[in-house]
């Protein structure tokens, strides 16, 4: 994203910056995980959670579109263990 030449044949050559890396599902999405598109929610809750207690993570940020336009969005909270 932050390549000159990317920029000039993709982008008009307007630089759109850098995507922080550390931030990106490497773990694949809901397609990618292989389950039925039905239940694509349970599914990425479930990563999702998982994620956040192996990686000590505090919030999560699930998006997921949908038929027509549509989409939705959740946002988990892992509280601290005592």
């Amino acid at each position: 994203m932050k390549s000159n030449k990317f920029a000039e044949k993709e982008l008009g050559g307007h630089l759109i910056g850098e995507i922080p890396m550390e931030k990106i599902n490497t773990q694949g999405g809901s397609i990618s995980l292989g389950h039925p598109f039905g239940a694509t929610g349970g599914r990425l809750v479930t990563t999702a959670s998982n994620r956040l207690v192996r990686g000590e993570g505090q919030y999560s940020l699930i998006t997921a579109c949908a038929d027509g336009g549509l989409a939705h969005s959740c946002i988990l909270e892992r509280y601290p263990q005592k």
